[in-house]
């Protein structure tokens, strides 16, 4: 088995989704790794800037939920508002018996001139969706449809 530097991620074909690993040393920093793997698939995030910032907060009954409306709320502001993004930080995650995150991302409007249009990223799933520890990293794994 093939082990990978945390934080980071990887991402993998997998029939017609992309299957995604993200790692981190918390599980914020996880999270964050997450998003970007995703934007990773829609686009060359490194040519983004960082010009328009969002405020992020969603809720989930469970750490699962909360990863799947976590991409789910990123994806909405592509679809809606066009924005592709870079820049990742999720200020905490708290709960208990339901879960809340709060963060900020940072990016643009996708200007075909600009920004690679590699895939388009349809929806999150809970296809193979799991979180788990390994040693001192979080390992979040999941797929999203393309």
């Amino acid at each position: 088995m093939t082990e990978y530097p945390c934080p980071g991620f990887t991402t993998r074909e997998h029939t017609a989704d992309e299957l995604i690993e993200a790692r981190g040393r918390s599980l914020e920093e996880a999270f964050e790794q997450a998003a970007e793997a995703v934007f990773e698939v829609i686009t060359d995030t490194s040519r983004v800037s960082c010009s328009e910032e969002v405020e992020v907060t969603v809720e989930g009954y469970d750490l699962e939920n909360l990863l799947y409306r976590w991409i789910e709320e990123l994806l909405y502001y592509l679809d809606v508002e066009g924005l592709v993004f870079s820049g990742f930080k999720v200020n905490g995650i708290s709960g208990n018996d339901s879960y809340a995150l709060t963060g900020k991302v940072c990016g643009e409007r996708f200007n075909p001139e600009r920004h690679e249009h590699r895939t388009i990223v349809k929806a999150m799933t809970y296809a193979e969706m799991s979180i788990r520890r390994e040693g001192s990293c979080w390992v979040l794994t999941f797929v999203v449809d393309i």
